[in-house]
């Protein structure tokens, strides 16, 4: 009797438990978190008060809408300086020790009372109280529940960096102005404060420019094309351009205001002196090189020998430093650009620049002799630094990828640090703002996990080391580090779905990078969080990568004919089951303890993880000839 007495108490102290996990699965994760004991049930009738402020009716208005949806219950608003029981109070306080951001939150058995400095802070607290209510807060459709409960908790809570960004690329793949507002929705539940738009390339240029109409009529479009991005045939001359789109200078003004009212900036991206292409179609005179050009539709465009050798493009692409209608054509875009969007910061781009067009150019060296400019680096900091003046002539700071570096810095841009860290910590040591952005941690376009089950791309990026992410480098002046940003570029991203696949869950790791305190980071933690999140994405029908779940391979040769295989996961607490044979494994099948030898007549070997006795993975199909590739076998 008293053997089943314990256990019933131990499986109510591991329930307990288990619930208190998934309702304090909070992402990022906040500075500090008292548990207390206890719920608030939210009544049949629940209030939302603020104290008397436009942005605060605001935010009270579409917490009111969200619960209300997904609930089934009255919310009303209503204005005042305190709290009734039950209810939602939402108010500012004057308090020189709470960040902009920053928010209080109290939950207790009778209400939830959130406070802090300034609106934004509000909003953020709102982001945390909803990740405290069970995942069908965000049901589609809403889910009706019997009771919905928050855990009685205190919650102080700030962010560490004021530059908490993604980057979305919609130049190569055109996502409309309600697609954005989307992406907007999920990315400030995660408390991310800017969205860097990418609005021009070789593929597109996406915004309208009244003074440059051609922008739109001819680089907006190109021929369209399936299959893998780089690999493409070239269109025929006759191939109707019927891919594309741009946004109107209303559509931009109503996705500005749309973040506004979220308290998301928006950066604007015009991607110059390189990746023009799309310009140079609309205005062929802004190249060095005469031609006839059209807007790339996938074709290969540059080349990347590797192997320390510079890359090269195929055409010229890049706008000509030496030509004054050049800086004329950016005057006229930057001004129009300028009065679309409020943020402090323009990008200019300057990356990837191919210059072996430029060192034909008889224009260029003609600039290079007038203005005793050495080498190419020196040209491109030459147009770096006349777009900078441009840029501050309307009243805007110049912000760029760390090739603006080479040359010579111009004199007050910051810098967009992408590949690695290198180019922020020069940046910062000459004394200038820095946006972390390493390839090598935030590149949300790179392959989640192995190549043998994503859609190819450069390289692969995993949970894991995206969390490991750190924006200060050692030896760095702290407060010049403005925070950082992961970037989703589109060549392989075709549509919203495949979107939100190759930004969740990895933008989870980058939120808490820049959210969170340093000394918080804990990856058995936070994967335990993320999985918590998997179920919320469910319930609002985003779709993400489960990469986290599907094995690490390793492989290596025993002589010239024999592969070793050597496998691992992310996290802890999952079963590799594997085959030679052709069949399909399940968690009857061999479990993996230690490296195998792959059978010598083997075509291919098949992987799956499991969890409990229940598949957690994707099976895997790992064919030999990709083993031998990758174990130098010949």
């Amino acid at each position: 009797m008293k053997k089943r007495l314990l256990a019933a108490l131990l499986a109510v102290l591991l329930t307990s438990a288990h619930g208190q996990r998934n309702e304090l699965s909070i992402i990022p994760q906040p500075a500090s978190i008292a548990l207390g004991e206890g719920v608030f049930t939210l009544p049949r009738e629940i209030s939302v008060i603020t104290v008397k402020n436009d942005e605060l009716k605001k935010i009270a208005g579409r917490l009111a809408a969200q619960l209300s949806s997904a609930t089934g219950y009255t919310v009303n608003t209503s204005e005042g300086n305190t709290a009734t029981s039950g209810s939602v109070f939402l108010s500012l306080v004057t308090d020189p020790m709470t960040s902009k951001e920053g928010y209080q939150l109290k939950v207790t058995a009778n209400g939830v009372s959130l406070t802090a400095a300034d609106p934004s802070g509000i909003f953020y607290g709102v982001q945390t109280l909803l990740q405290l209510l069970p995942r069908e807060i965000v049901g589609k459709p809403a889910a009706k529940k019997n009771e919905w409960a928050i855990p009685v908790v205190t919650i102080d809570d700030r962010p560490r960096f004021g530059w908490r960004g993604l980057m979305l690329d919609v130049a190569r793949h055109f996502f409309t102005k309600d697609q954005v507002k989307e992406y907007i929705d999920e990315m400030v539940k995660y408390k991310f404060n800017l969205l860097h738009l990418h609005l021009t390339d070789d593929q597109g240029w996406r915004i309208e420019i009244k003074s440059l109409p051609k922008l739109t009529e001819v680089g907006a479009w190109r021929a369209d094309k399936t299959g893998t991005f780089g690999r493409f045939s070239p269109p025929l001359p006759d191939e109707p351009k019927t891919y594309g789109g741009f946004y109107t200078q209303d559509d931009i003004k109503e996705i500005v205001q749309y973040a506004k009212d979220r308290f998301i900036n928006i950066l604007p991206e015009i991607d110059v002196p390189g990746h023009s292409l799309a310009a140079i179609a609309a205005y062929p005179e802004l190249t060095s090189t005469p031609g006839k050009y059209a807007v790339n539709s996938g074709e290969q465009l540059m080349v990347w020998p590797g192997s320390g050798q510079h890359f090269y493009g195929l055409i010229d692409n890049a706008l000509c430093p030496a030509k004054e209608n050049v800086y004329q054509f950016l005057d006229k875009v930057f001004t129009e650009i300028a009065q679309l969007f409020p943020f402090e910061y323009i990008h200019m781009g300057g990356d990837e620049t191919a210059r072996n067009f430029w060192e034909k150019s008889d224009a260029i060296k003609g600039l290079m002799k007038k203005e005793k400019l050495k080498d190419l680096n020196e040209v491109q900091s030459y147009f770096v630094k006349r777009v900078e003046k441009i840029i501050n002539s309307k009243e805007k700071k110049l912000i760029g990828w760390d090739e603006i570096l080479d040359g010579g810095l111009a004199p007050n841009a910051a810098v967009m640090s992408w590949r690695g860290m290198k180019g922020g910590i020069e940046a910062a040591r000459q004394g200038h703002e820095v946006v972390m952005s390493p390839t090598d941690f935030v590149y949300i376009d790179y392959m989640q996990g192995d190549a043998i089950i994503e859609p190819p791309v450069y390289a692969t990026l995993r949970l894991k080391k995206a969390y490991q992410f750190e924006p200060v480098p050692d030896g760095v002046n702290p407060l010049l580090i403005k925070g950082g940003q992961a970037n989703l570029w589109t060549e392989q991203v075709y549509n919203t779905r495949h979107l939100q696949y190759m930004t969740w869950p990895r933008a989870f790791a980058i939120a808490e990078a820049l959210w969170s305190p340093k000394e918080k980071r804990d990856w058995n933690n936070f994967s335990a969080r993320v999985e918590r999140h998997f179920e919320r994405l469910d319930a609002a029908q985003v779709k993400y990568a489960p990469s986290i779940y599907d094995p690490i391979f390793e492989f290596s040769k025993k002589d010239t004919a024999t592969i070793i295989v050597k496998m691992s996961t992310e996290i802890e607490g999952l079963s590799i089951h594997y085959s030679f044979d052709n069949s399909f494994p399940d968690q009857f099948y061999p479990k993996y303890t230690s490296s195998l030898t792959v059978p010598k007549d083997a075509v291919a070997m098949k992987v799956i993880t499991y969890r409990d006795s229940k598949p957690i993975g994707r099976m895997i199909v790992m064919p030999i000839a990709e083993m031998r590739k990758r174990a130098g076998i010949k």
